[in-house]
């Protein structure tokens, strides 16, 4: 190379350099380097945003409806003193570490159906990044397993045939307290109701002894309740009734989530009371030949309608 071709490569490789220090010239790769995330930008979900590493709620989300449009004399899909939860969605907010719900029941929590469909509901709002997708049907248990990450865990312990009173034992207690709730969610009433000798009084205690130990166990948890969608029993060997004792059993969980000062979720008024909740589920064929249990859709339904309802409470609550 003479001296001037030599020249003109240092010229060259001058005029390269300043470009590249004062942005003029744009270093390349094969594949384009993401931006950095800011606190703006959206994490998993729309509604939420990244803080200090973390997701946090920030907004009101869009909630669905799934009340089915054939039912007749519906309530509104909303909780009962909804700001008794008002400490779940304070920490679900913050977004610093796992927010964790169990929900404690009968054989519709038993079945999986139901609690899954709440689950599913507030995970396409909230996220789903503090849970592995494991499938979960009636032959695996319901328990979330944790990814670590911040966010909405939702469990569920069911059991065929129980009340409220069976949960009163040291060996349900142990279980739930270990999975360190944020909000229990009390699903019970359906086989109080099928007591022919149904005493308002002793279901009553049943619930205060129930809470008297949730609270021991769990003292941080927030508590709810929420009420039996309602059934029918045989009047004869043939013919069967709408149970003339659930509308009594629902009083006496309204009564005492008033006394305690817990939020509850009203699903046999919302569904149509008693005049129409039955006759609603079992019209639109969502309920089993035993007319006690729903169908898949069924429950689907009522889980969905109890996310919903969650979720039109969280809405409130960032609102105000």
């Amino acid at each position: 190379m003479t001296n001037g071709g030599l020249m003109k490569m240092i010229k060259l490789c001058l005029l390269c350099l300043l470009g590249i220090l004062t942005g003029t010239v744009r270093l390349a790769a094969q594949d384009v380097i993401p931006p950095q995330l800011t606190p703006q930008d959206t994490l998993r979900n729309p509604m939420l945003h990244l803080q200090h590493g973390s997701a946090v709620l920030h907004a009101a989300v869009v909630v669905g409806n799934s009340m089915p449009a054939s039912f007749r004399n519906v309530g509104r899909d909303t909780l009962v003193n909804a700001a008794a939860l008002d400490p779940f969605f304070a920490k679900l907010c913050q977004g610093t570490e796992p927010v964790r719900v169990v929900q404690l029941g009968d054989s519709h929590v038993r079945g999986h159906v139901f609690p899954v469909a709440v689950r599913h509901t507030l995970e396409a709002a909230w996220g789903s990044q503090a849970v592995y997708p494991d499938e979960i049907n009636y032959r695996t248990t319901a328990i979330a397993h944790e990814t670590g990450a911040p966010g909405l865990v939702y469990h569920a312990i069911g059991q065929n045939g129980a009340t409220a009173a069976d949960f009163c034992t040291t060996e349900k207690m142990d279980q739930m307290a270990a999975l360190h709730p944020d909000l229990i969610i009390l699903s019970f009433g359906t086989n109080e109701s099928h007591n022919r000798r149904y005493d308002a009084v002793e279901h009553y205690a049943q619930l205060d002894a129930l809470l008297t130990l949730l609270r021991h166990y769990a003292p941080d948890a927030t508590v709810m309740l929420t009420t039996p969608p309602g059934s029918y029993v045989r009047a004869s060997r043939r013919r069967r009734i709408i149970n003339p004792r659930t509308e009594k059993t629902v009083n006496t969980i309204l009564a005492f989530g008033e006394r305690n000062g817990l939020a509850v979720w009203d699903l046999y008024n919302i569904a149509g009371g008693s005049k129409r909740a039955c006759l609603n589920w079992k019209n639109n064929r969502l309920m089993q030949r035993d007319q006690v249990h729903y169908t898949h859709q069924g429950y689907t339904i009522q889980g969905n309608l109890l996310g919903e309802a969650l979720l039109n409470a969280f809405n409130d609550y960032v609102a105000n």
